[in-house]
């Protein structure tokens, strides 16, 4: 019995193989990349404004998206007359920041060629990555914050959370808390539902300033002392 020809056999037409080169057929497109790189801010966008992000006509836009849709790397949202476009999930934007870690920083290199200001921090879909990420990550850490592994929040860990404010969610699918590889730092940054919860609470803090479109993260002067207070990171 030939288990290769089983398994082959049991493949639908559509094979991993082709799924993939699909996949990634369909991310090769410098309009569709600027598109994709848009949508990790997290927000849905329209046609008209992925268009000009793009800088490509209105008239091919619809083209572009039908391309990414097809291959669920975003989501079509319909709001009464209108349509916004965004990622299809967490997973599609850990797949574009791998893309924008391999690109700009080359195996053969040990100096880090991320742009300052993303390197120091950003966002990446629904949690914040960076340096400034790396160190409140190190921080949960030292004080026991997280679980070995950072699979999960200490019993400290949701305490302070809580005093924090920042809203766990225990009915989410998602992991309660996972450690992110930051491709800027090569260090691990907080993921999962607690960095999504944490990135929220900075927001609603007005601790960060985030223009939209852009996923270059600027702390406001009450967010330093935030981050020194309640992370020990100094001067952020």
């Amino acid at each position: 019995m030939n288990l290769l020809n089983i398994a082959s056999d049991d493949l639908p037409e559509s094979s991993l193989e082709q799924s993939m080169s699909a996949v990634a057929a369909a991310i090769a497109d410098p309009s569709r990349v600027s598109m994709l790189c848009a949508l990790m801010d997290g927000r849905a966008w329209t046609a008209t404004e992925l268009s000009a992000v793009a800088g490509i006509a209105p008239s091919t836009t619809s083209g572009h998206l039908s391309r990414l849709l097809s291959n669920g790397l975003i989501l079509c949202l319909t709001q009464g007359r209108h349509r916004y476009y965004r990622l299809a999930g967490r997973e599609i934007a850990g797949l574009l920041e791998t893309l924008m870690g391999v690109t700009i920083n080359p195996g053969t290199s040990a100096v880090s060629r991320t742009p300052r200001h993303l390197r120091h921090a950003r966002t990446c879909y629904d949690h914040l990555a960076g340096e400034i990420a790396v160190k409140i990550y190190d921080f949960m850490q030292q004080e026991g914050w997280l679980e070995p592994g950072g699979a999960a929040l200490t019993p400290a860990g949701k305490t302070h959370f809580l005093h924090l404010g920042a809203v766990l969610n225990p009915l989410s699918r998602r992991k309660a808390c996972c450690a992110c590889l930051d491709w800027s730092e090569r260090r691990f940054h907080l993921g999962g539902d607690a960095g999504a919860a944490l990135l929220t609470l900075f927001r609603q803090k007005a601790w960060i300033a985030i223009t939209p479109g852009y996923r270059e993260v600027t702390f406001t002067a009450r967010g330093k002392i935030a981050l020194q207070r309640q992370f020990g990171v100094m001067n952020p």
